[in-house]
């Protein structure tokens, strides 16, 4: 009998989560890092050291010419739209499938989302759905690297530059996901990473962008400081800018952190490979396709044969059993959101997009299905031990056997 219906679960003790210090790498390094920080007396990045270290070991890591660093992973993302710099009512490409920190940046600059569509094995934007959506009014393509799977964006970028726009990549579920002989972040015009505190690593909050374009990364350095050009010693504000600084406290955690990300990384891929040998030959869910490229923040499995109702069934009993699950991973596609659907920002004016976009049901069917009839998500963890990924693949069989069947 499944826990669900009142039988025994799998496990009673709790997995590591990114919500306990069991589910974290965070140690003696860290310590010692914020200690640094507040013997110097230095907390602002404006003046310290810490944040300007970070952002140079930053663009190393990922390859490319330029990092900043802002307050958090929609700040980024806040960053790279406000560099593109679109006119009220301009368009810019969206997946249904993400955090709601991908869209807002959007409207917060008066511009349009448009969603399009993602591919039913991924959740990623699908490339054929994105030319689809491609106006004279569009500005940008943002790809989000959903659950740690690399959006195809060697052939996004061809897209982008086929039609003159720039390509955003969300690699805030992605770290260190590689795409050929690049990693992700490196490949569009502007990469956008974040340190919340369910990430990869973590500071808490905070983030990154990365580009090889030095007017970009100016535009960025300048938007995430009220427009206060620092490089020049002037006390002037040459553009509409928020402040969006990141601390010195905060960067020195992520410095802490950024040094253990690859072995994150590693482990979380060991993890994945083990729960994928054993359930291997048994009737269950599908495991993400992996070319070597998956990085795990989360793990899905996609489900075949159940309606609404089922999906839900299928994720509490995981819950139940002890491996928090989640169904479809979003209640329902951003574009269905009443922050996006019923236009509600600015006062009631509906603007930006108040008869201007379409966000009606069937807009991105692929999407829908994923979330309302064929995905599951476990949230993934470097910690999780070998007993650990034994019991995960123990409920994942015991639940698929009585709910999919």
């Amino acid at each position: 009998m499944l826990a669900i219906d009142g039988g025994t679960p799998v496990r009673a003790d709790p997995l590591p989560s990114p919500m306990t210090a069991a589910g974290r790498t965070i140690g003696a390094e860290e310590e010692q890092a914020v200690l640094r920080v507040l013997r110097s007396g230095m907390l602002s990045g404006v003046w310290g050291t810490e944040v300007a270290a970070l952002t140079r070991e930053f663009a190393e890591l990922i390859g490319t010419e330029h990092a900043v660093a802002c307050s958090s992973g929609t700040a980024a993302l806040h960053l790279a739209v406000a560099a593109v710099d679109p006119a009220p009512g301009e368009e810019i490409i969206v997946p249904p499938i993400s955090d709601m920190g991908t869209v807002f940046p959007v409207i917060a600059q008066n511009a349009v989302p448009v969603f399009a569509d993602v591919d039913p094995a991924t959740g990623c934007l699908d490339p054929a759905a994105v030319q689809r959506a491609i106006t004279p009014r569009t500005r940008a393509i943002i790809a989000v690297h959903l659950f740690g799977k690399p959006a195809p964006v060697h052939e996004l970028r061809r897209i982008a530059d086929d039609a003159g726009v720039l390509l955003i990549e969300d690699c805030a579920q992605a770290y260190l996901a590689p795409v050929g002989d690049q990693l992700v972040g490196s490949v569009g015009h502007i990469g956008c990473f974040s340190l919340q505190q369910y990430k990869h690593i973590t500071a808490g909050d905070g983030g990154l962008v990365t580009t090889d374009d030095p007017a970009l990364a100016r535009a960025m350095r300048l938007f995430a400081d009220k427009g206060w050009p620092r490089d020049t010693g002037e006390r002037t504000y040459l553009s509409f800018a928020l402040n969006y600084r990141m601390t010195e406290l905060v960067a020195a955690v992520a410095r802490a952190q950024l040094r253990k990300l690859p072995e994150v990384v590693h482990r979380r891929r060991e993890g994945a490979a083990h729960l994928a040998e054993l359930l291997a030959g048994s009737p269950g869910p599908a495991l993400p396709t992996d070319t070597g490229d998956h990085v795990y923040w989360y793990l899905p499995l996609l489900l075949e044969g159940l309606d609404a109702a089922g999906l839900r069934r299928y994720a509490a009993a995981l819950t139940a059993e002890g491996v928090p699950s989640l169904a479809g991973y979003l209640a329902r596609p951003l574009y269905a959101e009443p922050a996006v659907r019923d236009s509600a920002a600015y006062g009631g004016s509906g603007f930006p997009t108040r008869g201007v976009g379409d966000y009606a049901d069937g807009l991105c069917p692929a999407a829908e299905e994923l979330i309302e009839r064929r995905l599951v998500v476990i949230p993934w963890n470097e910690n999780f031990s070998d007993a650990d990924i034994g019991d995960i693949a123990t409920a994942i069989t015991r639940v698929h056997q009585e709910v999919a069947r």
